[in-house]
């Protein structure tokens, strides 16, 4: 197997969404997954995730030809993690209609030796003692990125806050940095936050976009302006997928890198919304994305 920089552990899933412009019935969905479909436009993609023995072939299919190594996708006999949500008009807030983890609830990540050296490794939102049993199998990676949600910080604070002290980069929303932080302000927020390991934080803030802080600078971008927007689902890990893909291009982690990842992520979750589940990422082209980043530089230049 050729060695992949960027390792990604998280969820392939079945999604059942409905927005006021549409909707799909078990289309291909999870963190992993929308990460994976991003992120290889910079940089090659290997997941590790579990699915049922009744999920689609046509989809690992979809993903290998992609260019994303799926050798680390367990098939275990079962169902596959599912999950069934809403949009109204107002498609910052996900309605959740069902949840069903199935095979992922005993989902326990092996990293195969050849994985082991990656030098880039993206923790999806998994329970993060999971994610930890990650990093130790990990050899010493040069960087790691964690995601999580309100789920773990009320569940699990003490697992992530460990975890945390291994992490470079922490990805969240306003609303789980404040629940993380106990600070209602995103500066003070951020600085509880910070003060707990990481050399970056990036609070996503959906239609609204990203705020990048670190101890040395703060970086505002706003999310990309579209005239259509069909189904946000996975947005935030096509975000992390380009951020970090765009990161394993350079070798440092300075304020000029970061702005031209955020800029890159947000391109990214942009065409991501553009159509349900990975339609619009599996037929985009790189010449697309260099397009809109230059538009997005000319939207935000004054």
């Amino acid at each position: 197997m050729k060695k992949n920089p960027i390792l990604a552990v998280g969820s392939v899933a079945l999604d059942t969404v409905k927005t006021p412009f549409g909707r799909v019935n078990e289309a291909l969905g999870g963190s992993a997954t929308y990460f994976s479909a991003s992120a290889r436009f910079f940089s090659p993609v290997s997941v590790i995730a579990v699915v049922g023995s009744d999920f689609p072939g046509k989809h690992l299919e979809a993903m290998r030809l992609l260019g994303v190594d799926t050798s680390g996708i367990e098939v275990q006999k079962g169902k596959t993690f599912r999950w069934s949500g809403f949009y109204d008009f107002d498609l910052n807030t996900a309605h959740t209609l069902r949840t069903e983890l199935n095979v992922f609830q005993h989902f326990r990540p092996k990293v195969s030796p050849e994985a082991r050296s990656s030098r880039y490794v993206f923790l999806a939102n998994i329970d993060p003692e999971l994610q930890f049993t990650v990093l130790n199998q990990v050899h010493d990676p040069w960087l790691v990125a964690c995601d999580t949600m309100n789920f773990w910080i009320e569940n699990k604070r003490k697992a992530l806050q460990k975890l945390l002290k291994k992490v470079d980069i922490f990805l969240c929303n306003d609303a789980e940095a404040r629940e993380l932080s106990g600070e209602y302000n995103l500066i003070r927020a951020s600085k509880r936050i910070l003060s707990f390991g990481p050399r970056l934080l990036l609070i996503k803030k959906g239609e609204h976009g990203v705020i990048c802080f670190s101890k040395d600078f703060i970086f505002l971008a706003p999310a990309y302006l579209l005239e259509k927007v069909f189904d946000p689902t996975g947005a935030g890990d096509s975000f992390a997928g380009g951020f970090i893909g765009y990161l394993t291009r350079s070798p440092r982690l300075n304020e000029s890198v970061v702005r031209q990842a955020a800029i890159y992520g947000s391109v990214l979750a942009s065409y991501n919304v553009e159509s349900f589940s990975l339609n619009r990422l599996v037929d985009l082209k790189r010449v697309e994305i260099e397009r809109r980043y230059r538009h997005f530089r000319r939207l935000t230049r004054f």
